[in-house]
């Protein structure tokens, strides 16, 4: 059981913002005692499962009616997979973008630890892109498609 002061620091949020998810109906069975919210694991786990739909693009909104949904019970099963196999596309593009812009890094690092050792940056670019190492072909062309 945690005080909100220990949650916040647990998740690095503001108390207002805690507050704030509690207003919005976000901690349904929520208990009190003399008025302090108390937080169960029930809670800390929501509020993981609200940074996450957070950090992946969802509204309030739509991570209130996830809450309700879960209320609800299993009636809304299917709607609550339907969510979040929704969010796993959306993350799995943000992932191969990132993939690719971390190719991209790397390629360059290469490139300029090449450049700086051959104290010639030319000589790199005439490799680019058909005279790389085979490893380093493999990055630049997936940092290119």
């Amino acid at each position: 059981m945690y005080k909100i002061g220990q949650v916040s620091k647990m998740f690095d949020l503001p108390v207002s913002t805690i507050r704030y998810y509690d207003i919005e109906g976000l901690f349904p069975s929520i208990k009190r005692k003399s008025g302090i919210r108390i937080f169960s694991e029930k809670e800390i786990e929501t509020i993981r499962i609200i940074n996450c739909l957070k950090n992946s693009g969802l509204g309030l909104k739509d991570i209130k009616k996830f809450i309700k949904w879960c209320e609800d019970g299993n009636s809304t099963l299917k709607l609550r997979k339907q969510l979040f196999d929704s969010q796993q596309v959306i993350i799995k593009e943000k992932l191969d973008e990132l993939s690719k812009m971390y190719s991209m890094i790397r390629f360059k690092c290469w490139y300029y630890n090449k450049a700086v050792i051959l104290g010639n940056e030319q000589l790199v670019a005439n490799k680019v892109p058909y005279k790389l190492p085979n490893n380093i072909k493999n990055i630049y062309d997936h940092a290119h498609h």
